[in-house]
């Protein structure tokens, strides 16, 4: 089922800069999870991946470290971004469909009985963000992740 796409936002970078390949390498993974039920604030930091595939498919690597309060716990998650039509999506490991790929536009992705809205967005050439809410019957949060080039892993 496609998602929808909302109205474009502009970036603070070049609206143009829509493609992954552009974002390719290896990226620092900074993310803050603010949980608006329990008022926790959890902190992720890793590493972000995005390697071409043989099939032109971007695969999307990310692992890291969770923590709050006195918790921590390792956490990864593969996605992949595809073309298909001559637009980009991202889709889960399995490949579902989770959103397309239009930086500077807000995305929705329906997951009943939760609802998720989200926004890529390019700073510059080394850095962008990524932001998602989430509100359903037992969830309500904000993620807000930013990534920055890791040029020792990139040389």
């Amino acid at each position: 089922m496609p998602r929808a796409v909302r109205q474009p936002l502009r970036t603070s970078y070049d609206d143009a800069v829509t493609s992954p390949h552009d974002l390719v390498g290896s990226w620092i993974l900074e993310r803050e999870v603010d949980d608006h039920l329990t008022g926790e604030r959890r902190r992720v930091e890793g590493t972000t991946t995005l390697r071409v595939q043989d099939d032109g498919s971007i695969r999307w690597d990310e692992i890291g470290t969770m923590r709050w309060a006195w918790h921590e716990v390792p956490v990864s998650r593969t996605l992949f971004v595809v073309e298909r039509d001559g637009a980009w999506w991202v889709t889960f490991e399995d490949g579902r469909d989770f959103h397309p790929w239009v930086p500077g536009t807000e995305v929705d992705h329906p997951c009943a009985p939760d609802h998720y809205r989200g926004l890529v967005e390019v700073v510059d050439a080394d850095t962008w963000t990524v932001r998602w809410s989430a509100r359903g019957p037992s969830k309500d949060y904000s993620m807000w992740s930013r990534l920055t080039r890791d040029d020792a892993a990139d040389a």
